[in-house]
């Protein structure tokens, strides 16, 4: 018989080439989780290296994080990784409160304690200590127990913004700031007596080095904090209400000083008749002072909307009023708190309630 001729160039290019098929379907985090092991990685879950254990946790909530953290000591020892657990933003978790008109001025519903009560102990157990920024809302009003239980097993602490002081006790916060060593930022509401908290940041937190306060900054706070703090290098008084005296007291004294903020503020002074003077714009000493540091953010403008806000709230912003990102804002870069945390979102503030 004759030989067969060889095909041509294409049908051999044809039989070379496989068919097409289209891509597997994507699959989400606990699909994965769901089918134990992953073929086209050649290794079961329990298998699998800490650092890709690590890279799909952290797309993982408190929520979820909870029962994955219980499988096994592999899976436990990932879901504890500082990479996790870098930053616990609370920022969505508020009280059920009224206001009243005897001290501590608020009554909070017992349910809202238990809630955060399991919230902080989920949260604790899993971070086992690798926590080092905790982010609380100004409308999270704190027992002593409960700021007891986070300064104990959060001794790496570096960064706190402090929720309402309404019903925590001067030597609750002392003690938690003593254990707090390594604390070198804190965002606080406005307190009364303010030297004895400068006071202890000074004696127990000797890398402190950043400081937001959120409400009315007078000369006695400005004080504790030249006298207690000297050393400071980051100051935000943002939307806050500040005297003209406190803020000289501030220029003059804080020679370490580089980064300051008075953006919003409603800057004021006491006019001879004794009536309060709103101050629009600084005068050219002020200017002076404050050219030598590194970032001055200052807007006193009546058409900032954030101004006007705060001539119509008359210096004491209500932030409940406004938008729920409003209050995480700042000029300054390493204090403005960006958008809210994967940790504790809108789905773990539904799923934490409590009966």
């Amino acid at each position: 018989p004759r030989p067969r001729s060889p095909p041509e160039p294409a049908a051999v290019g044809a039989a070379l080439v496989a068919p097409w098929l289209p891509p597997p379907p994507a699959r989400s985090i606990r699909d994965l989780i769901i089918m134990g092991e992953s073929k086209w990685m050649g290794k079961r879950w329990e298998e699998m290296d800490t650092d890709v254990l690590v890279k799909i946790f952290k797309e993982l909530n408190l929520v979820e994080l909870s029962p994955v953290s219980q499988v096994c000591r592999l899976w436990r020892l990932a879901c504890s990784d500082p990479l996790i657990w870098g930053t616990l933003d609370f920022g969505l978790l508020k009280s059920n409160f009224i206001q009243t008109r005897a001290s501590p001025y608020i009554w909070v519903d017992d349910r809202s304690d238990k809630r955060l009560a399991k919230i902080l102990r989920v949260a604790m157990a899993i971070s086992r200590g690798n926590v080092n920024c905790m982010i609380f809302h100004y409308n999270l009003y704190m027992k002593d127990e409960h700021l007891h239980y986070i300064s104990q097993r959060s001794p790496n602490l570096k960064r706190l913004v402090m929720p309402a002081w309404n019903r925590i006790s001067r030597a609750g916060i002392c003690q938690a700031i003593e254990r707090w060593g390594e604390l070198e930022s804190l965002t606080m509401p406005t307190i009364g007596h303010p030297p004895y908290i400068m006071e202890g940041l000074a004696n127990s937190c000797k890398n402190f080095k950043e400081l937001k306060i959120m409400g009315s900054f007078d000369l006695l706070f400005a004080s504790a904090v030249t006298t207690y703090l000297p050393k400071l290098k980051v100051l935000s008084l943002r939307c806050s209400k500040v005297t003209m005296g406190a803020l000289q007291c501030v220029l003059n004294s804080l020679e370490h000083l580089e980064v300051l903020n008075i953006s919003h503020c409603l800057l004021f002074e006491m006019a001879t008749n004794g009536r309060r003077q709103v101050i629009h714009e600084l005068d050219n000493k002020a200017l002076e002072r404050a050219s030598r540091l590194r970032e001055f953010h200052h807007c006193q403008s009546r058409q900032c909307v954030a101004c006007q806000r705060m001539m119509l709230d008359e210096g004491i912003l209500r932030w409940y009023r406004y938008e729920d990102w409003f209050w995480r804002r700042d000029e300054v870069r390493s204090l403005d708190l960006k958008d809210y945390g994967r940790l504790f979102g809108a789905q773990c503030e539904m799923l934490t309630s409590v009966d």
